[in-house]
């Protein structure tokens, strides 16, 4: 028996946007596994071939549509090829995102709406979209990737951390308003996942040690940590989960009053903490 069986996503049609690469690649290779059919839609479009390439060579069924989810044509004809191609949308994870780093009172608006458009816009836009066709199933599952962020200020990143918070808003009054008909609306939060675009930091002497120390479970998250938590929120296991934020940080969350000095509690020579001190 496959070890992802009891998710019961055999055959179900499952949507990964920004599916080309990092946490979307990842979450797109555990709904595969899972059996879904999957599609990955990606402004990369080259990506996203190549990573269904990779999922059909493991005996997976999978589709990519080159997608940019700011713009609603896209989107919708995105939808239409996903149905033609696949049927109706069981489950969408709305993962693509941007950042455009920043201080608030230098960002320009121009790179403060871009980011809006692909990390909020582009939610609403998929969202609409493909729970247009779980309505013709009768239920349905949106799984938004927001952020720690969404919950604490990120300064130094533009629109990133209020877009990722309105995605939290965003989630739940899908919730609200879809789920008599059947759709759930559910977010994640990620912590410090590493990913294509943050391996390079971790090459720094000390960085990722570092790091660890502020999360209770003292390491970095990798993708497939997120991965699981969307295949289980896809997937009617989770039935009865709608409207939730899941933090998935590795409980760097509650470490906030062990990072406040207690001298004798915390200090630097206290067992565990000699990686903050560096």
């Amino acid at each position: 028996m496959s070890s992802t069986s009891w998710l019961g996503l055999e055959g179900q049609v499952c949507v990964v946007t920004g599916a080309a690469s990092g946490i979307g690649a990842a979450v797109a290779e555990a709904l595969a596994e899972a059996g879904a059919q999957v599609a990955l839609l990606d402004r990369d479009g080259v990506g996203a071939e190549r990573m269904a390439d990779t999922l059909r060579e493991r005996g997976g069924s999978a589709v990519a549509v080159e997608c940019d989810i700011a713009s609603e044509s896209a989107v919708q004809a995105a939808a239409a090829r996903v149905r033609d191609t696949l049927g109706p949308c069981a489950a969408l994870v709305n993962n693509a995102g941007m950042l455009r780093p920043g201080a608030l009172d230098a960002v320009s608006v121009a790179e403060w709406n871009a980011v809006l458009a692909v990390n909020l816009t582009g939610y609403l836009l998929c969202a609409r979209s493909f729970a247009a066709q779980m309505r013709e199933l009768g239920r349905g599952s949106l799984v938004h990737v927001a952020s720690i962020a969404s919950l604490f200020p990120q300064t130094g990143s533009g629109a990133y951390s209020a877009s990722k918070a309105g995605v939290l808003l965003l989630s739940r009054q899908m919730a609200a308003e879809w789920g008599p008909a059947g759709i759930r609306s559910n977010a994640i939060c990620p912590g410090m996942i590493r990913t294509p675009l943050s391996a390079k930091f971790y090459e720094q002497p000390g960085f990722e040690q570092r790091r660890a120390a502020v999360t209770a479970s003292r390491r970095i998250g990798e993708p497939t940590d997120i991965a699981n938590v969307a295949a289980f929120l896809a997937s009617e296991r989770a039935a009865y989960v709608n409207g939730a934020e899941i933090v998935v940080d590795g409980g760097m969350n509650s470490m906030l009053m062990d990072l406040v000095p207690r001298p004798g509690f915390n200090d630097a020579d206290a067992p565990g903490r000699q990686a903050l001190s560096r």
